[in-house]
């Protein structure tokens, strides 16, 4: 099941937890979605900001 993640903030931890196997990155024209595997659920985070995105 996919959990949708509102702040980076809580993204970025998701991302170092040690169950996280795996980081995706789909880039659409207005959006990027960067996506975590963890061992339970799938984590995504959609950003509409390119500036906020590609610091992230």
């Amino acid at each position: 099941m996919p959990h949708k993640i509102k702040e980076i903030k809580d993204f970025l931890l998701t991302a170092r937890r040690k169950d996280a196997k795996s980081v995706k990155i789909k880039k659409n024209k207005d959006k990027v979605k960067f996506k975590v595997r963890c061992s339970g659920y799938l984590y995504t985070l959609v950003i509409r900001d390119k500036e906020k995105a590609e610091k992230l």
